[in-house]
């Protein structure tokens, strides 16, 4: 059963916070820490994303389509764009975030790039260093070398993306896919079911599951329920609002029944999730 519709909706979402500089590359390591949820259970960001992958293999979702990858697979996720993936302790990479307000041209659709030539591997892994050693060092211009170097990280993904000979063909399935998990991250805070949802997309729930199942082997309930578990593990990690006002804002006709899905979910209540993750 999902949360009901709520006249409030709330504009967001808040994490990870906007670069400091045009450009921010974290350890994927990082970026899993604090459990397997922070990467595994669908969420957006506000800036452009790219993931590059040096060792280990798992699955990606991205708008509602499932992929697998492995080493040497640049990824990149277009801002408010859901995505969840699997990290295991085999897998090494950098997560690439580029500031909303770098002005650095990057793709409008997200794009998974399985890069086999051994010189385009050599050419990201040193324009990732070079960025690095920019990032830890106290030159002048530093913000103005960043960003000319995600534009050299933008054409690298470019022909990448046009000399691809393993693209993923488009389908109506996975258009659906992409529909139904952009119009969630515009709906987030607005408590809308599947139903309403499907009713938006002009197609009857049944149908948008049937095409939710064949892009990533899950029922479109399960994409929202995800995202909005996802949401409500944030708010009570990364803010101090009451239970009462995460459950309100997610859309769910009470904190006590927002209570119940949540330990469902996790093994503990919202208030001991928060505790736990706090201590």
């Amino acid at each position: 059963m999902m949360p009901r519709p709520t006249s409030r909706p709330v504009t967001g979402p808040l994490t990870p916070a906007t670069p400091k500089a045009p450009i921010e590359l974290v350890p994927l390591a990082r970026l899993a820490s604090g459990g397997k949820w922070r990467t595994e259970a669908m969420r957006s960001y506000r800036m452009p994303l790219m993931l590059w992958f040096t060792r280990g293999q798992g699955r990606i979702t991205v708008a509602g389509t499932t992929r697998g990858y492995g080493a040497h697979n640049a990824i990149f996720i277009p801002p408010r764009t859901m995505f969840g993936f699997e990290v295991t302790a085999q897998v090494y990479g950098t997560a690439v975030f580029f500031s909303e307000e770098s002005g650095i041209d990057l793709p409008a659709e997200p794009c998974h790039l399985r890069v086999r030539d051994a010189l385009a591997q050599g050419e990201i892994t040193t324009l990732l260093e070079t960025m690095q050693r920019e990032i830890d060092g106290s030159r002048p211009a530093r913000d103005k070398a960043l960003t000319h170097q995600g534009g050299l990280l933008s054409v690298w993904i470019e022909r990448q993306h046009a000399g691809a000979q393993d693209a993923v063909a488009d389908s109506a399935a996975r258009r659906l896919a992409r529909r139904y998990t952009d119009a969630i991250e515009r709906g987030l805070y607005t408590g809308q079911s599947v139903s309403d949802y499907a009713e938006g997309l002009g197609v009857t729930s049944t149908h948008l599951s049937r095409a939710c199942r064949a892009t990533c082997g899950r029922p479109a309930s399960a994409i929202l329920a995800d995202r909005l578990g996802y949401e409500a593990r944030r708010l009570l990690v990364e803010t101090d609002m009451p239970v009462r006002r995460v459950a309100e804002m997610l859309g769910y006709r009470s904190s006590a029944y927002f209570s119940r899905l949540f330990h469902e979910r996790t093994g503990l209540t919202p208030s001991g999730f928060r505790s736990t993750r706090r201590a």
